[in-house]
């Protein structure tokens, strides 16, 4: 993978997509994508309008994490043993219980009964609330907020185990030639739909209301369910020379003695956890920038804008040459522009600021994944993607839990700006500990033999 190595065909930007199954995977996923970006814009904003609270916001992300975290490795191993396409299925119609009754929830008028383990988890959530600095007199919880916070728990744990199975799935239906091209379309499929989601979940929000925008990410998580039918893969035979428990981290000391994926992991949590803005965006939205639900929509929408831009000039190039180098300034332009959205007053630049950081997040992305696949071997890219989704997944979650719980104590300009700088030394760090990542060159499939010398 060195930076010299010659380009033996003409690239071609839609390799993956001459694969039917993939397309198939492609297309259902992108559905998919739209409804959980509705359903995390439509969450984010309930708990706020119901609770007036910042600790609430954060809260949220910390229920996402928690089964990604403890769940992963082992929804990890199972991915490397079990049929991939059986657990995304179950997963997905796990995911579809949890938007509906979300949606019950959501309706107007509907009254939760004071039972007494939410009338006490009720107050627990306000005395953390009040711990992080949100004032007692004008915040307020209420029976079905525990309710919400539990079926987010479940929708985090659906989400661990089928995290596990997507990525090594996608690697077992298309050659491995065409694999980097699968992880950029892969890429650009979450962004487009990262902007299709919040956008129409931001109208149908204004439009129609919450339960509508819960209903239809359950329709969403069936498309995905029913494009995968008829999708025919090989996933090579288990082979058990490990016993369980060493099976089950073995995918963490494969990571840990593959130092170029450590490094580029390592980089992305600490970016992912320090310079995420997006569960504030209601605040912002609402007492900074002064924009309306619609707008609050388009906020969140931003990022994906770039990095759709990002994406699609990543698929017409020729691969990079120095994609380590591509990596660091990715990320470090990932913290600048954190640091101007937080100080920005004007929507404008608050919608530019957002979408560089989805165009240098969409950089970082496609070198971490491509290294992940690539350098794997497939008996082990279960647990390999599982020791990624602890690594990166919870940063998304724990990042909107830190950023959730600054904005409480030092409020939520503070808390991006130094969460943009945050991730600015971090890229520092990196770059001082691991000297390899500046030597990553291009993107290109190895042979088995050639892994370790990468």
């Amino acid at each position: 993978m060195a930076a010299d190595s010659p380009n033996p065909v003409a690239h071609d930007p839609y390799a993956a997509f001459r694969v039917p199954a993939y397309r198939n995977y492609w297309i259902g996923g992108f559905v998919s994508v739209i409804g959980r970006q509705m359903l995390s814009l439509a969450v984010i904003y309930e708990l706020y309008r119901r609770t007036n609270s910042k600790t609430a916001l954060g809260l949220a992300g910390l229920m996402g994490a928690l089964p990604i975290i403890f769940l992963s490795l082992p929804a990890g191993q199972l991915a490397d043993r079990l049929n991939r396409k059986w657990i995304i299925q179950i997963t997905q119609m796990l995911l579809v219980c949890t938007s509906v009754c979300l949606a019950l929830l959501a309706r107007e008028g509907v009254a939760v009964p004071a039972y007494d383990p939410l009338v006490w988890a009720d107050r627990v959530l306000t005395w953390i609330a009040v711990r992080f600095g949100d004032n007692a007199h004008e915040i307020a919880f209420g029976p079905e907020i525990p309710l919400i916070y539990l079926l987010l728990l479940l929708n985090g744990t659906a989400r661990a185990f089928g995290w596990a199975a997507r990525t090594p799935f996608m690697a077992n239906v298309v050659p491995r030639e065409a694999l980097p091209n699968a992880v950029m379309w892969s890429s650009s499929n979450f962004e487009i739909g990262s902007v299709t989601g919040p956008a129409l979940g931001g109208m149908l929000m204004a439009g129609f209301g919450l339960p509508l925008v819960y209903a239809l990410d359950a329709v969403c998580s069936l498309v995905f369910i029913a494009f995968l039918w008829p999708v025919h893969y090989v996933q090579p035979p288990v082979t058990r020379h490990e016993m369980p428990l060493q099976q089950l981290f073995s995918g963490i000391r494969f990571v840990w003695q593959t130092k170029v994926i450590l490094a580029t992991i390592t980089l992305d949590l600490f970016a992912v956890l320090l310079g995420g803005a997006t569960v504030l965006l209601p605040i912002f939205a609402a007492e900074i920038l002064h924009v309306g639900t619609v707008g609050f929509g388009w906020l969140r929408a931003a990022p994906s804008f770039g990095a759709i831009a990002m994406s699609l000039t990543l698929m017409h190039r020729r691969p990079m040459e120095r994609a380590g180098n591509m990596m660091l300034c990715a990320v470090a332009g990932f913290g600048l522009a954190t640091i101007v959205f937080g100080l920005s007053r004007s929507f404008w630049l608050s919608m530019a600021a957002l979408a560089v950081t989805g165009a240098c997040d969409n950089v970082s992305v496609v070198v971490r994944h491509t290294l992940v696949q690539l350098l794997t071997p497939d008996s082990m890219r279960g647990r390999v993607s599982a020791v990624n989704n602890v690594f990166i997944g919870s940063s998304n979650e724990l990042g909107a839990f830190e950023s959730g719980t600054t904005a409480a104590a030092f409020g939520p300009v503070l808390s991006v700006v130094g969460g943009g700088i945050g991730t600015i030394l971090a890229v520092l760090g990196v770059a001082k500990l691991w000297p390899e990542v500046r030597r990553i060159g291009r993107l290109q499939p190895v042979e088995e033999t050639d892994r370790e010398t990468v």
